[in-house]
């Protein structure tokens, strides 16, 4: 497949780094089964073309990175394949697995499954205007693999908890703060500050960064183990009215009653 051929995304490689960026600004970059599709492949790609050393990951416009998955598409289940009809498990092992950094860049809302991209990134560098956090409880949906375990290890037990039982928003500096980000920048310097980490990091050994991106991740290897679990799990929330009712209020315009539907 050619870079041409990408619907949802864009794919442009700079000087021994490959920009992979989620094109949909009019959903706030949100994804769609398809979308997903074409970022596994392009992680791919870009992860075993000998002439790249870096990956960014990035989100198309100014307002968003990446807000999850498209709440327009998802009505008990999304529009592709995978166990929630989206290929989540996929997309977040391509992340992992792939044998370069993969860096996210965040000039707006990283929210939902954008900000759980963002954990499981080698290296996040946020814009001053970068926005983090998750809704999963407040729109009937939750991330009980990476989003959630894996979020633990970076940034830690009790700060995980409040991310996802909370759903508060939190600025580039308090990602720093807490560990999500590497570094947060003035937004008109976000793009020449990730794309000079980026060249910082082809300019070392492939193969050590390689070796050492294997020993990262072989520390947290088992939790692909709970992700898949935990889509299975997920897959038969969405089967309730009480995940439907989150999407159904969004609709509607209204606060969620989710406390009606508890067994």
């Amino acid at each position: 497949m050619t870079p041409t051929e990408f619907e949802d995304i864009l794919y442009d490689v700079r000087n021994g780094v490959a920009w992979i960026t989620i094109n949909r600004p009019e959903k706030m970059n949100a994804f769609r089964g398809q979308t997903c599709d074409e970022l596994i492949r392009a992680l791919n790609r870009a992860g075993y073309d000998r002439a790249v050393g870096a990956i960014v990951l990035a989100g198309a416009g100014e307002k968003a990175f990446c807000t999850g998955g498209d709440q327009s598409a998802h009505d008990g289940n999304y529009d592709g394949r995978g166990t929630i009809g989206l290929p989540m498990e996929e997309l977040h092992d391509a992340i992992r697995n792939v044998p370069k950094p993969v860096i996210a860049r965040v000039q707006g809302f990283a929210i939902g499954g954008g900000n759980v991209l963002c954990t499981i990134c080698d290296l996040t560098i946020a814009s001053e205007k970068a926005i983090f956090g998750q809704v999963g409880p407040k729109m009937g949906s939750v991330d009980p693999g990476y989003g959630t375990a894996f979020l633990a290890r970076v940034v830690g037990e009790k700060k995980a908890r409040e991310i996802w039982y909370l759903n508060r928003r939190y600025s580039g500096a308090e990602a720093v703060a807490m560990g999500l980000a590497n570094a947060v920048v003035p937004h008109e310097q976000l793009d020449a500050e990730v794309q000079k980490w980026a060249e910082e990091i082809c300019e070392r050994s492939p193969t050590a960064i390689a070796i050492a991106k294997r020993s990262f991740n072989a520390d947290t290897a088992h939790q692909a183990g709970i992700a898949g679990l935990g889509m299975y799990a997920l897959k038969l929330y969405y089967d309730t009215e009480e995940s439907r009712e989150g999407v159904k209020a969004l609709q509607e315009r209204r606060k969620p009653e989710f406390r009606k539907f508890a067994k």
